[in-house]
């Protein structure tokens, strides 16, 4: 869904563009499940009584249950979540854009997170072995030492680079006219890159805000009110924080919503909200109001994007 009412203004195109810089991440990890071979296969069909053709099975080489296959991944998962949330949107999948006075941050934290997942993978190394032989027992006739590299160290990355988004210069000097039409072509994305943006907060923050009403207002089978987590009014702090920081105005109803609710859970404690009945039907009802306009705004504009569309 593509949010263009409101179209956003040459103006924030240009001041995303000015502010900002393109960040790829990728990640690899050792494939820890692999697709059953075609005899393999045909053995499982045969003991459920299936046809192999019908039948889709993997086998999980290692178990990755084990606490430092577990310590790698999270390492991996760490550094996906700061990319996402320190950055916005971009047209290309697995590019974002960050604040260009965020890059030496960025650049220091996906350093770090690499040398503790270099320390991470060697200490998984180590207990390789164990875990090989584990799946030998585990796996029975479906082991294969095909299926094993001799080690595990150099199987998970962390990369990331900063490719340009800008029309190259040398264009400018053999092809005017070119260089013309992919400036142009650019500053669409630049556009397209705000919409993007506008639409992500704008789902992120729905779903907030659904999620704190829904649990301010269930109740169990005694009609006792449910508890709930910190990280419910917790959380949604932490996106007005993220919002404050990457958030370049183009949207003067997004951003008004999003300062009224925080205004409403602004200095609540979650333990005033399970202690009081009152508080927590007062919070309940004012945020469910936000998220009747929020809802209504989201409606306009897929209606506006279809019309467009059109």
């Amino acid at each position: 869904m593509t949010m263009t009412a409101d179209l956003p203004t040459t103006d924030f195109a240009d001041k995303l563009r000015q502010q900002t810089a393109a960040v790829r991440l990728s990640r690899s990890r050792f494939g820890a499940r692999k697709t059953l071979d075609k005899e393999q296969k045909a053995e499982a069909a045969r003991v459920f009584g299936a046809e192999a053709e019908n039948l889709s099975a993997s086998k999980r080489l290692i178990d990755t249950r084990h606490e430092k296959y577990k310590a790698v991944t999270s390492l991996l998962n760490q550094a996906a979540t700061y990319w996402k949330d320190n950055t916005l949107p971009w047209t290309e999948e697995g590019v974002r854009l960050v604040n260009r006075d965020k890059v030496e941050a960025m650049e220091a934290k996906f350093v770090s997170l690499r040398a503790e997942l270099d320390q991470a993978v060697a200490a998984l190394d180590e207990a390789y072995w164990e875990l090989r032989e584990k799946a030998r027992h585990d796996l029975g006739d479906l082991f294969n030492r095909d299926d094993y590299p001799s080690s595990i160290a150099g199987q998970f990355a962390i990369n990331w680079d900063y490719p340009s988004v800008e029309p190259p210069d040398y264009l400018r000097r053999i092809n005017p006219k070119l260089y013309e039409q992919e400036e142009a072509r650019i500053k669409a994305r630049f556009s397209q890159a705000v919409d993007l943006a506008e639409t992500a907060f704008a789902e992120e923050f729905r779903k907030l805000v659904e999620h704190l009403t829904q649990r301010l207002t269930s109740r169990n089978e005694e009609g006792e009110f449910v508890q709930f987590k910190d990280s419910t009014v917790t959380n949604l702090r932490a996106f007005f924080e993220r919002f404050k920081e990457l958030n370049i105005g183009s949207n003067e109803s997004l951003d008004g919503l999003i300062e009224r609710a925080q205004e409403i859970v602004g200095g609540i404690e979650p333990d005033w909200l399970r202690s009081s009945a009152q508080l927590r039907n007062s919070i309940a009802n004012r945020m469910s109001a936000v998220g009747t306009q929020l809802d209504a705004l989201l409606v306009n504009r897929r209606k506006r994007a279809i019309n467009l569309d059109d």
